[in-house]
């Protein structure tokens, strides 16, 4: 299922960016949530089920994707009211370019959840970043490419972060003989990976993935991003693509869990979870505009949920149901402030 649902989105894509009829464009995009729909209700019947090979669907991953299906829907039907009403200089051709990169985007959140390599996992989220960067540079105008610039720019620095990251892993893993980087490979062989590699690959690969995710050290990328996109792509950043961040760190951290390493792993995420929570604390009571102020809620929320996952026991299950409410309510927050925009024009919170 998995490959016909890349098949269906690039194909899907391709004829978006290329088409200029309305009426086609709106018809592809309700069969790619058609598509997206299908995926999760497969993924759902056949949980366990290795698929090309890299995808495997778990407990969390489905989960996840279930709550992607759900935000998807008000997501694109808000880009429509944003295209058809409130951005009155749209043209074909840039509306086509911004369904395509919501299609790719969602797309490449989805298959991510499913990954069970980490190479796999770290191509999807190359793909997030370049359909993201498409979206936050929607409006064209000096603002929105700072925003773009500074987005790109520590995204690709995460990025770098994430492949170092893997190249330390495949060192712990060449000390146990194994070649297979799937999470479950790792997992099986967890007692007998070189702790020194294991322990710099971890750090590595927390460090970049804290870019989707919205943490210290790297939470900048997404603050920009989510203030100058259109309110129907900031939900999107602000919700599925910090689950991707997150889902990614999670499996790195199951197989932490498993050797000698875990308190110290802990102790990693503890401070990055702290010191977000109190920069979140700090900016939100200086801030003013609005979805600035959403987009630091956002990192305060994702080092509750870390603090969670460090903690372990049920406060693993707590930092799952944060991060599924937290998936389903701050998009709401995003598209209702976008009506508000449109009647007060204006960002601040003294003028609403």
């Amino acid at each position: 299922m998995i490959g016909i649902f890349l098949i269906g989105v690039l194909i899907i894509s391709v004829w978006l960016y290329f088409n200029r009829n309305t009426f086609v464009n709106y018809s592809l995009v309700s069969l790619f949530i058609a598509l997206l729909w299908g995926l999760g209700i497969y993924e759902s019947q056949n949980l366990n089920l290795t698929q090309l090979v890299f995808f495997k669907t778990d407990s969390l991953g489905l989960l996840l994707l279930l709550t992607l299906c759900v935000v998807a829907v008000p997501a694109i039907f808000h880009g429509y009211r944003y295209i058809e009403k409130h951005n009155t200089d749209e043209t074909p051709r840039s509306r086509g370019l911004f369904f395509a990169a919501m299609v790719l985007l969602i797309s490449a959140c989805s298959v991510a959840y499913l990954s069970n390599h980490i190479a796999v996992t770290w191509i999807f989220v190359e793909i997030t970043t370049l359909s993201a960067s498409a979206l936050i540079y929607h409006h064209r105008n000096i603002r929105a490419l700072e925003g773009v610039w500074k987005y790109v720019f520590i995204c690709a620095i995460s990025i770098t972060f994430i492949y170092i990251g893997i190249l330390f892993l495949s060192l712990a893993l060449k000390d146990a003989g194994v070649e297979d980087m799937s999470f479950d490979s790792i997992r099986d062989n967890y007692d007998k990976l070189n702790l020194f590699w294991l322990k710099l690959s971890f750090l590595f690969v927390f460090t970049g993935f804290t870019a989707k995710l919205g943490l210290v050290p790297m939470y900048t990328a997404g603050i920009d991003a989510k203030d100058k996109a259109p309110a129907p792509a900031g939900a999107l950043l602000s919700s599925i693509l910090m689950n991707v961040g997150f889902i990614s760190i999670y499996r790195m951290y199951a197989i932490m869990a498993h050797t000698p390493l875990q308190n110290w792993a802990n102790t990693v995420i503890i401070i990055a979870a702290v010191l977000s929570i109190f920069v979140a604390t700090v900016y939100m009571t200086r801030i003013k505009n609005i979805k600035r102020m959403f987009a630091y809620s956002s990192i305060e929320h994702m080092g509750l949920v870390m603090l969670g996952l460090a903690a372990g026991g049920i406060g693993v299950y707590a930092a799952i149901l944060h991060i599924v409410l937290h998936t389903l309510i701050k998009p709401t927050l995003f598209l209702q402030y976008n009506q508000i925009y449109w009647v007060y024009q204006s960002k601040s919170i003294y003028d609403l």
